[in-house]
């Protein structure tokens, strides 16, 4: 009897004491929900703001969201477009919780336009260009998006190098917001970066001995330039940032593709892939989906390095 009571007593004593409650992280995307887990395993929950299938670049938060926002200690942002108009809004409505730059110390690449809609011509009526840019620019406004030449490239999260210092300020910030778990975020971010350089030396190993000729890849938004430039690619976007290309320009893009022996073009799950499949026709390839925001990191990007290899090879001589 007496045994009993002391286990009732310890059952009644461990009820009393509530378990410590997870820190809330915003954060922008999804990749960066991955990073946390990685870093504060299970110190800390992510409220991910960009849902699944959303184009981040015309994202808007809803209300459930900004309801749930008040309650996060820190949000973690990334560069995405939508930051700047929103992470004032967001720091005014909950003054308590820090803003952390997650890009803060990365130099980010320009985005770079390649002109297919005049290549091969020498001679150009300038009325004719006149019209086409405006109506470029109304394809922009229909999608509620578009880049600038220049523009800083935001997508630095699929290299794992540079997510190797994402995670580094994402450390940093759970540090200053969280002190008594220093030593875990420490120790969450050593086993992370070891894990970034692994997946690094394998993407690298996918790549290896590319023959000539075989370095380029067609996308429809140029979202895997960092990604590119790690593994010695080239990436050939579809879209000009932001702007859907015209006749010509999609005339352009297939010359191209055949220059370059590109036989599958890839598409994000959120956006049209109308052009995309006018390409692919013209040179008999087929379209494959990347998804540059999905949820699992690492594995993403290693389907993303062999998706891009077969790419390389053709449907037809595919390993």
């Amino acid at each position: 009897m007496k045994r009993i009571m002391l286990l009732l007593a310890g059952l009644l004593f461990a009820t009393a004491v509530p378990a410590q409650a997870k820190m809330l992280v915003a954060v922008s995307i999804a990749p960066q929900a991955y990073f946390l887990k990685q870093i504060a395993g299970e110190r800390a929950d992510a409220l991910v703001m960009v849902p699944a299938g959303t184009d981040a670049h015309t994202y808007e938060p809803k209300p459930r969201q900004l309801a749930e926002l008040g309650k996060a200690a820190a949000y973690f942002g990334i560069g995405m477009d939508f930051e700047n108009a929103w992470l004032p809004r967001f720091k005014a409505a909950s003054p308590k919780m820090a803003i952390v730059h997650t890009d803060a110390g990365i130099e980010k690449m320009p985005m770079v336009a390649h002109d297919h809609e005049h290549e091969g011509e020498e001679h150009e009526h300038g009325h004719e260009a006149d019209a086409h840019d405006h109506d470029k620019a109304g394809h922009a406004e229909a999608h509620g998006h578009h880049h600038h030449a220049g523009e800083p490239d935001p997508h630095i999260w699929l290299s794992p190098e540079l997510a190797k210092k994402i995670g580094a300020n994402m450390r940093d910030g759970l540090i200053a917001a969280d002190p008594a778990g220093a030593a875990d975020y420490r120790a969450g971010y050593e086993r992370f970066a070891a894990s970034c350089d692994a997946l690094d030396a394998a993407i690298k190993k996918e790549f290896a001995g590319l023959p000539p000729g075989e370095h380029v890849f067609m996308v429809f938004h140029p979202s895997w330039g960092y990604f590119a430039r790690d593994y010695g690619l080239t990436q050939e976007p579809i879209e000009q940032l932001g702007r859907e290309p015209g006749p010509r320009a999609l005339a352009g893009l297939v010359k191209e593709a055949k220059k370059d022996n590109v036989k599958v073009i890839f598409v994000q799950p959120e956006m049209s892939a109308k052009q995309a499949e006018t390409v692919v026709q013209a040179i008999g390839g087929t379209v494959a989906t990347l998804d540059p925001l999905a949820a699992d990191w690492a594995g993403n990007l290693t389907k993303a390095a062999k998706a891009i290899r077969q790419g390389m090879a053709g449907p037809s001589e595919a390993k």
